[in-house]
């Protein structure tokens, strides 16, 4: 199912979405940003009870930016996220055979009519890193940059 492109209407809302597994599988984290059209920024750090995999983590932030996005009154998003397997998935460009992956896919899949333009893009990991950080967060984890920068003052 391809999503039709948002335009860079003055309606847009941006969003970002990740999601962490501690270890992979083990416990979730999601982190989401969702920036209105005038400039204002919501943001979420959550831990979803359960476990699972990092891509059952992606595909969860997701939903939960999808939730977020509907309960703030979005209806044309542009949404990034560094997960290619859940762009590709929620996109329809690949399936899974994976009967909880599938699930996800199709719970996200479902939220994407409730809105009248999704854009579902990859981008890469550090044009993520508020969404990573919130992902991180929600497990009492460090944000990446800052463990790499802990590890190059180590170094010195």
């Amino acid at each position: 199912m391809l999503l039709p492109e948002v335009s860079n209407s003055a309606e847009c809302w941006q969003g970002w979405f990740d999601g962490s597994a501690l270890p992979n599988p083990g416990k979730l984290g999601l982190g989401l940003v969702l920036m209105a059209p005038d400039g204002e920024r919501h943001e979420r750090s959550l831990h979803p009870a359960g476990s699972g995999c990092n891509n059952e983590a992606e595909l969860l932030a997701l939903c939960a930016l999808f939730e977020l996005a509907d309960e703030m009154g979005a209806r044309h998003l542009t949404i990034h996220s560094d997960s290619d397997v859940t762009v590709r998935y929620v996109n329809g460009r690949d399936s899974t055979a994976i009967p909880r992956l599938h699930l996800l896919v199709c719970r996200a899949q479902a939220w994407l009519p409730k809105f009248e333009q999704v854009d579902l893009r990859w981008v890469p990991r550090h044009r993520n890193q508020g969404a990573d950080a919130l992902s991180r967060s929600a497990l009492g984890l460090l944000a990446k940059s800052l463990v790499k920068a802990g590890k190059k003052r180590q170094k010195r």
